[in-house]
């Protein structure tokens, strides 16, 4: 009975944190920055952010990764206030470093996040650690059915506990 509690009660806040976070208001900013992997999913919200007027610079996750061949292709074109950067190492952490790079080498103070809904909580958390511009993350829907959820809510939830216990950063970059 207890582990039946327990399962249920962690289930419903992997929902609340990962399937259905409350989305933020998304106003102006200086760059609208598309973290890698479900690029199909993710780089057109990063677009019509852009397209609506949110920013200028669209800033793309570039990883060669198979998840992130529709940023990759755009990366590989050269094409005006669209920049492009390979984080090292290829994880959430690497990003968050270097957005935190970015942010400091261009003067950007306010930058919008794009990321799959279940990743917004995590990719938060690590970006906040590294660095001091104000970020507003944008979530984008991913298409996953109850199992692909569940893989999800294992992995966020594991990921995001690691994330607390060892900071991205120890200091903003």
């Amino acid at each position: 009975m207890l582990l039946v509690v327990g399962l249920t009660a962690w289930l419903a806040l992997a929902w609340a944190l990962f399937h259905d976070p409350p989305p933020a208001p998304v106003g102006r900013a200086d760059a609208v920055v598309v973290l890698a992997g479900a690029a199909a999913e993710r780089l057109p919200r990063g677009q019509d952010l852009v397209d609506d007027g949110v920013a200028d610079e669209l800033v793309l996750s570039s990883t060669g990764l198979p998840g992130n061949a529709a940023a990759d292709a755009v990366c590989a074109e050269d094409r005006p206030r669209i920049t492009c950067f390979v984080p090292d190492p290829l994880t959430t952490r690497g990003e968050a470093r270097a957005v935190a790079a970015l942010a400091r080498d261009n003067g950007w103070d306010e930058i919008v996040v794009v990321t799959s809904t279940y990743h917004v909580r995590r990719a938060s958390l690590h970006l906040a650690q590294c660095s001091e511009a104000e970020i507003t993350m944008a979530g984008s829907e991913p298409n996953l059915g109850a199992v692909g959820w569940l893989g999800r809510f294992v992995e966020e939830s594991a990921a995001l506990t690691a994330s607390v216990l060892r900071p991205a950063c120890a200091r903003p970059v």
